[in-house]
């Protein structure tokens, strides 16, 4: 896939790999004196070049370079290991020669990097939404989850599920110095006003500046209070479990899975918040329904 990168939101893959051997490091052979950014970064562009590779290029040498063997997959459409991985990035590329990645977001903190893309599989129409997760061992992707949905034709608060709107715009994550702060900050919120359905989480941890990009709620902290109030009442047994919370600078995700109704399969679901000054600002999420079956025998969480 053609992968339009946003210059600011991550360093240029030839730069970052340049700074770390790829193969050495891909193979887990640590390089002294780099850093935790420069790891952090190293995994990041490790992963969009891999993305470029197998869904652009139809290069599959990459998953051989940055791939464990036995790489655990959870999206529902593709199997287990390495060799499952080139052989979906081929039928991939056969059903969507054309297709586009417009990769807006991507954070690593630990193990983990999180790629927030627009997926426009056919020229003309509106595309999908996409989170993946990928996590490293050892230098190299050893897990990956996903979550798919479709961009609607319009949005109940004028904003697309993309842009950058609160200031500074930029798609880069802050400082590191405040990537524990802001995590412990949004994983809190998420607890209160998610897990405890408690709409009172608004007014502590957001402030008065808040866009939305969550295609069916309002904009702004009144729009969030009435969307999420008509979403718990509609569903009073909602019960939401927190999986993994990955943070870098002013940029907080939170992967859950939701249950509307006890008995259900559920929904995966990545929500994404900017935190700046010390209250949320802005929120993206992507929700997929829990297919039936799956083509390897993971969860999705």
């Amino acid at each position: 896939m053609a992968v339009a990168l946003t210059a600011a939101a991550v360093p240029s893959t030839a730069a970052a790999l340049s700074r770390t051997p790829g193969p050495g490091r891909a193979a887990g052979i640590p390089v002294a004196g780099r850093g935790e950014s420069a790891r952090l970064g190293y995994q990041k562009a490790v992963v969009v070049q891999v993305m470029r590779g197998v869904f652009e290029r139809g290069d599959t040498s990459v998953v051989d370079r940055f791939v464990r063997p036995d790489y655990i997959q959870h999206s529902p459409l593709a199997p287990d290991g390495a060799e499952a991985l080139k052989a979906f990035g081929s039928a991939f590329r056969g059903q969507y020669p054309d297709a586009r990645f417009d990769i807006r977001r991507v954070i690593s903190e630990g193990d983990l990097v999180l790629v927030h893309s627009h997926v426009v599989l056919t020229p003309g129409t509106r595309g999908i939404a996409v989170f993946d997760i990928f996590r490293f061992q050892g230098g190299r992707i050893a897990e990956h989850w996903d979550v798919v949905q479709d961009v609607p034709a319009t949005t109940a608060n004028g904003n697309d599920m993309f842009s950058t709107l609160s200031r500074p715009q930029t798609e880069a994550p802050g400082p590191a110095r405040l990537t524990e702060y802001n995590k412990k900050l949004v994983t809190a919120f998420v607890e209160q006003y998610l897990v405890k359905k408690d709409l009172s989480a608004i007014d502590t941890y957001v402030g008065p500046e808040y866009h939305q990009h969550n295609p069916y709620i309002p904009d702004g902290v009144a729009g969030a209070k009435a969307g999420l109030g008509a979403y718990y009442a509609q569903f009073p047994q909602l019960v939401a479990a927190p999986k993994r919370v990955i943070a870098e600078g002013d940029l907080v995700a939170v992967h859950s899975h939701t249950v509307n109704v006890p008995g259900e399969r559920g929904q995966a679901v990545v929500d994404l918040f900017r935190v700046r000054g010390g209250r949320i600002v802005e929120h993206w999420d992507v929700v997929q329904d829990v297919p039936e079956t799956s083509a390897n025998d993971n969860t999705m969480f």
